[in-house]
């Protein structure tokens, strides 16, 4: 759920790198599936959702055709971790770098894939990539190269949660007054396929179609795999709300690849993931082979008893597919236990051999408190009190014109008063405000980003919220719990071998470092999924 959006923008030409061609012609549409058992709308992509595996090489130009055929809806669509040098215009975020494609009208997007690794598309319009419009982006290295660990098959995973009520509803809900909260998903889905429980449902339907375990579309997702091979898992999420655990029973997980860069490898059991984050791991299938074994994700940092664990099967050939493990699923980890979430983020650093040191210091410091304030009487996710709101001409176009009054030319706060401002407590904010301003960045500077989670309206509450920047890849230089101190937790920035991402957790209470170079003219938009 994009809930809180800011825009970085520095004006330059740069040109771009031209190689291979791949086409692809989409037709997207609204049709009724039931991924996790339960019939709705959903949004396809040629009739799939998830939609078509783009699959290139570094370098490679792609050319996709994009029809609108939702009738009464417009569409955009972003290509999540690409970062569209020379090509602002394309990067898919409607009322900032285009203006949406309009029902029945056809729009090409045109783009380098300019770094090896495993990115996502998905809807950039309303709450479209909620109702089912996302898919995967995976870029190999040219021919002759190769990465810096082994492995016999390439495999992809997307996980996301999944909503019974249309986005409509949902986002009614949350422009009402009083506020009406979604409430937690019905489901978790293990690449676009989940099991809902039909007979829970709180009034019977009448429509014996609405609800029904012989759905073939909720089927359990199965891997079936050779034993003693390894295998690449490039896992992902595109959640609406919840962070998740992913784990493989009885296998490990060795961290290997993070939103296009490489990692120094560690092993885990669970692998904790935010939405917008894309990781690789290797895991080998070294158990044994007479029988299968589950593979889940859980719901963390929310409390969501009702929302049962995403299912699949990892299949040991040549047992059945429909064999079901003999075991129960293992246990989810404690939702509420940030120690080990922690430690994941602060484990993720660069591989020896292609580590891109980052610059000893910054020109210029951002601080981002994430807030919720009640503005006119509805509810707002905001950053130092200023809710965003879409502009009516996008930014690229307000700037290229020149337009002047499109939008705020006043600048969002560059911090907070962080000296008296508790981060542990409600806060009335009471001069909340909402705002299209934008943040100038002079071309090639050197920007950090201190990313400031606190309480939200409810007492004794602080929710993990992952941010993404589009246009460029940031050094992640810490993590810390409570507020951050800009004389003491700046000596504890990692300068030393810092993983470079796209998108990124703040923890509850905590803070997160960034630090990036604004070398992407006409690009740049700060993002809290």
């Amino acid at each position: 759920m994009l809930l809180f959006s800011i825009l970085i923008i520095a004006l330059l030409n740069v040109s771009s790198v031209e190689a291979r061609i791949r086409r692809y012609k989409w037709q997207v549409n609204t049709e009724y599936k039931a991924p996790d058992c339960f019939r709705r709308l959903v949004i396809t992509v040629n009739g799939q959702t998830p939609g078509p595996t783009i699959r290139a090489q570094q370098h490679d130009t792609i050319i996709v055709e994009v029809t609108n055929n939702l009738f009464t809806e417009n569409l955009a669509i972003h290509w999540h971790g690409i970062r569209q040098i020379g090509t602002p215009w394309f990067d898919g975020t409607e009322g900032v770098t285009q203006c949406p494609v309009l029902p029945g009208t056809t729009f090409t997007y045109q783009f380098v894939v300019d770094r090896p690794g495993t990115y996502l598309y998905h809807a950039h319009y309303g709450m479209q990539r909620e109702n089912g419009l996302y898919g995967s982006i995976i870029v190999g290295l040219p021919e002759g190269e190769s990465e810096p660990f082994t492995y016999d098959y390439d495999r992809n995973i997307i996980l996301n949660d999944w909503y019974h009520n249309t986005t409509t509803d949902q986002a009614v809900g949350l422009a009402s007054v009083p506020f009406r909260w979604i409430g937690e998903p019905q489901s978790l889905l293990i690449h676009g396929r989940g099991r809902f429980n039909c007979s829970s449902l709180p009034i019977p339907s009448s429509d014996p179609g609405l609800c029904n375990a012989s759905y073939s579309d909720c089927s359990p997702y199965r891997m079936i795999v050779v034993p003693g091979k390894t295998y690449r898992l490039r896992i992902s999420s595109m959640t609406s709300l919840s962070a998740l655990s992913f784990q493989i029973e009885g296998h490990n997980l060795t961290v290997v690849e993070a939103d296009g860069h490489f990692v120094e490898p560690f092993v885990v059991r669970n692998l904790f993931i935010y939405s917008g984050e894309t990781y690789s791991v290797l895991v080998t299938a070294d158990q044994d082979p007479t029988r299968n074994y589950w593979i889940t994700s859980n719901i963390v940092s929310r409390n969501a008893p009702n929302t049962p664990p995403g299912l699949g099967v990892f299949v040991y050939y040549p047992n059945h597919v429909r064999r079901s493990p003999p075991t129960t699923p293992p246990a989810a980890p404690v939702w509420n236990d940030t120690r080990p979430r922690m430690e994941q983020s602060q484990a993720i650093k660069a591989r020896q051999g292609y580590i891109i040191t980052p610059p000893a210091v910054s020109d210029r410091v951002i601080v981002l408190l994430n807030t919720q304030n009640e503005i006119d009487g509805r509810r707002k996710w905001s950053v130092n009190n200023v809710s965003f709101t879409h502009p009516k001409t996008p930014y690229l176009i307000a700037l290229k014109e020149n337009i002047t009054d499109a939008f705020d030319q006043n600048p969002p706060p560059n911090g907070y008063d962080e000296a008296n401002y508790d981060i542990f407590i409600v806060q009335p904010n009471k001069n909340a405000t909402s705002s299209n301003g934008i943040y100038r960045l002079d071309f090639n500077t050197t920007v950090d980003v201190i990313l400031q989670n606190a309480n939200t309206m409810n007492p004794n509450n602080s929710e993990t919220h992952p941010w993404h920047l589009h246009g460029h890849d940031f050094w992640v230089l810490g993590y810390g719990e409570g507020k951050f101190d800009k004389f003491k937790d700046v000596g504890k920035y990692n300068l030393v071998n810092p993983i470079m991402k796209n998108t990124v957790p703040v923890h509850p209470y905590g803070w997160t470092a960034l630090r990036f170079r604004a070398d992407n003219p006409g690009r740049g938009r700060s993002i809290a999924i």
